[in-house]
């Protein structure tokens, strides 16, 4: 699958309908978003199981403000609804590969009581 555009209409089904959702946070004035574009088409190429989401930050202020996204390019990574991953700066491949293998290696179940207990804490 190649990248998808996701939009304040179409974000929330997106990250409900799908187990792993990664975005990438840029806009079209961005340098550093336009070098960093061909690396992830071409990982989400090689995950045709993965949703790889594109938020342009400014048509999407209110998502990207949901995020806190302050410099572009920013990297998010969502499982079964759990923001797990957040980072701002181009990766390269092997980094975003390593990314997507760590969070497919997670045990959500744990995620989600760790999660729960800091809610509790904090």
């Amino acid at each position: 699958m190649a990248t998808v555009d996701l939009t304040a209409d179409t974000f929330e089904q997106t990250v409900t309908d799908n187990d792993i959702v990664i975005i990438d946070f840029w806009a079209d004035w961005c340098g550093p978003c336009k070098m960093f574009a061909p690396t992830y088409e071409k990982v989400s190429e090689a995950h045709p199981d993965l949703v790889f989401g594109k938020v342009d930050t400014e048509t999407e202020q209110q998502l990207a403000g949901e995020f806190g996204i302050q410099s572009i390019p920013t990297l998010a990574v969502i499982r079964e609804g759990v923001l797990l991953f957040r980072q701002a700066g181009a990766l390269p491949e092997n980094a975003l590969e390593d990314v997507i293998s760590q969070v497919r290696e997670l045990d959500m179940d744990e995620v989600r009581r760790e999660v729960e207990a800091q809610q509790q804490t904090g």
